[in-house]
């Protein structure tokens, strides 16, 4: 029987004994009805699913037992990272799950000039928090050991300047200088795939893109909504260049 995995924030070692985190804990307790002696599988994003086993439950804390640590090698070859314009509600937790189940190893989420969704400092916080849960929770469904990691939002030029200068750099682009077919082994920092929102790149955004040195990349003549371009664009990179 395949045991349930849950993400954990927390330093794991074989032979601990620790309380579960809140979240972790109602998880495996309240919605997976696990009891005390059931067993499951713990991740914290260092390569390795840790077998325990629930050892005592209550109503203050569920506490559990590491049993053994497992070496899990199934991430790609390809380091995508996904330069995300910043969707509604469920749309972006749509693009931030399928990303995850397809091996993207990093998500940035910019503001661009038609981005929809505005967020304060504290809307902001809680908005990360939340990506972080959805990005662990798919890593758990898809066998990931591995966490992607997500930047906290930030402006198109602000992103552009963070990224590796050794870096293919490509948008998806319906009259783009690369097919699939053209693109050129990706560098050892891998790609970079920039989608924008579901306003589309503005010219001064495109601008922006081409004087960071990203490339067009043509996916068909079809114009795709930001839920799906990036999905797609990730798929199709990890067919040509990774472990598709």
């Amino acid at each position: 029987m395949r045991l349930t995995r849950c993400p954990i924030e927390l330093p794991l070692s074989v032979g601990q004994t620790l309380p579960l985190p809140e979240e972790a804990a109602n998880h495996l307790v309240r919605v997976m009805r696990l009891r005390e002696g059931d067993g499951c599988v713990l991740f914290n994003g260092d390569g390795h699913d840790y077998s325990a086993t629930l050892t005592g439950i209550s109503k203050r804390e569920a506490l559990v037992r590491i049993d053994s640590a497992l070496a899990v090698d199934n991430e790609s070859p390809l380091a995508i990272t996904l330069l995300q314009g910043i969707a509604r509600g469920e749309k972006m937790d749509l693009i931030l799950q399928k990303a995850t189940e397809l091996g993207v190893t990093a998500i940035i989420p910019v503001n661009a000039e038609r981005t929809e969704v505005k967020l304060d400092a504290a809307r902001a916080e809680k908005r990360i928090a939340h990506w972080r849960n959805v990005v662990g929770s798919a890593c758990g469904q898809s066998g990931r050991a591995r966490i992607p990691a997500i930047s906290a939002p930030q402006s198109l030029a602000a992103a552009a300047a963070s990224l590796p200068e050794q870096m293919l750099r490509l948008t998806l682009d319906p009259l783009g200088e690369h097919r699939l077919a053209s693109l050129p082994a990706a560098p050892a920092n891998g790609v970079v795939i920039a989608i924008g929102p579901e306003g589309g790149w503005s010219p001064r955004d495109r601008q922006q893109l081409a004087e960071a040195g990203f490339q067009g990349l043509q996916l068909g003549p079809r114009i795709l909504r930001t839920e799906t371009a990036g999905l797609a664009a990730v798929a199709a990179l990890q067919a040509r260049l990774g472990d598709l």
